[in-house]
């Protein structure tokens, strides 16, 4: 064979390989398109789950802030199938369902706190279903029943409730990664957090605002936060003192009216998991307790929390603004400047892309007794 000859079978050679080659790749990325119909993801309970990469049926079952979470990180609440009766009545009484009035639609009937009906659920035909990373067993008792089951924890962050969203938003984003506002919301609560600390760093332990958080209340019933909760956070965040720290209780804490007699906060602040409104505190109208000589009622510094998309006291969208929010109320002269409805409105279409009218903005701030609940 001549030299001319030899280089041209090798070429032949190589052209015949290099065609192999490619078409097995291309067989193989045709076999791995066909198969790639889950994405694997790591839940808050550190647990490796397998869910559909295509989801258009969600059912959230014990964290009630998500469903609102969700409504607003796809501007849609078409997805969400089935919820707790909690967080319906939280939409129901929110902005949340003048938004997306499609979550009104989503079943509650499959649970009852953290008791699931499984045979109620099934039938919603969920491609993924959220829980509480505190309900070990009802995560189990959900993959047993070879559903994609995912935990979403509240307080594996210390209750730290800008942190907890940011964690909360970028499981979200893994699992839609075509809607991914994980920097977006992280920059914008980093901003908000740095802005507050700028001003009330400069506190000294005297001009430390003492506040109480009234979590529950009800004629037999008053629990508030201890260092384990939500509201020592909030406290920290703003420069103030929750006057409920000295109580090392995880979640809420049940005191009585003596123990807040000696406390003596001088700002009180309701959330909305109770009904209660400032002037219930000011006028004793539920049950037999006396607030009067506390100095936050003798000085009208009683205040309801806001509910923007859902109870704003836990993690939420409305975190950051809840956040500006609290300062501005406890601290009015150091954010004097601040004009939340504008800050809410910003906050909104830069993170989310939702437009909202003042009107909208300024729901947020004048929450229902109706929300509560208990």
């Amino acid at each position: 064979m001549t030299k001319k000859s030899r280089r041209l079978s090798l070429l032949l050679t190589a052209v015949m390989l290099f065609s192999l080659i490619m078409g097995s790749i291309q067989v193989s990325a045709e076999a791995q398109e066909e198969t790639a119909g889950t994405i694997t993801v790591v839940d808050h309970m550190d647990n490796t789950v397998e869910v559909p990469a295509e989801i258009n049926r969600i059912v959230v079952c014990d964290i009630y802030p998500l469903p609102s979470v969700l409504a607003v990180f796809f501007d849609s609440a078409e997805k969400i199938v089935g919820m707790a009766e909690p967080s319906m009545t939280a939409a129901q009484n929110s902005l949340l369902s003048e938004l997306y009035p499609e979550i009104l639609n989503a079943e509650t009937g499959f649970i009852d706190g953290t008791n699931v009906n499984i045979e109620e659920l099934l039938k919603l035909e969920p491609d993924v279903v959220f829980y509480g990373a505190g309900s070990a067993q009802l995560g189990q008792q959900l993959l047993d029943a070879g559903i994609p089951a995912l935990a979403i924890s509240p307080g594996k962050w210390g209750y730290d409730a800008i942190e907890t969203l940011n964690n909360w938003i970028l499981l979200l984003s893994q699992l839609f990664p075509e809607n991914d506002r994980t920097q977006l919301v992280s920059d914008y609560s980093e901003e908000i957090y740095n802005r507050v600390q700028e001003r009330v760093s400069g506190l000294s332990d005297e001009e430390r605002e003492r506040i109480f958080f009234l979590f529950q209340y009800n004629d037999t019933t008053i629990t508030t936060s201890g260092q384990k909760f939500f509201g020592q956070w909030w406290a920290d965040a703003i420069g103030a003192v929750n006057v409920g720290e000295e109580m090392e209780t995880d979640n809420s804490t049940a005191v009585n009216m003596e123990q807040i007699y000696a406390w003596n906060p001088q700002r009180i602040l309701i959330t909305n998991f109770n009904a209660a409104q400032p002037e219930d505190l000011y006028e004793n109208t539920i049950g037999s307790y006396d607030w009067s000589e506390i100095d936050a009622v003798k000085n009208q510094k009683v205040n309801k929390m806001p509910l923007g998309m859902y109870r704003s006291y836990t993690c939420g969208v409305d975190t950051p603004v809840t956040l500006l929010w609290l300062a501005q109320t406890v601290y009015p002269e150091l954010f004097s400047d601040i004009d939340i409805i504008e800050e809410t409105k910003n906050y909104y279409k830069n993170v989310f892309g939702v437009d909202l009218t003042d009107e909208q903005a300024g729901e947020i701030f004048t929450p229902p007794s109706e929300a509560s609940a208990f």
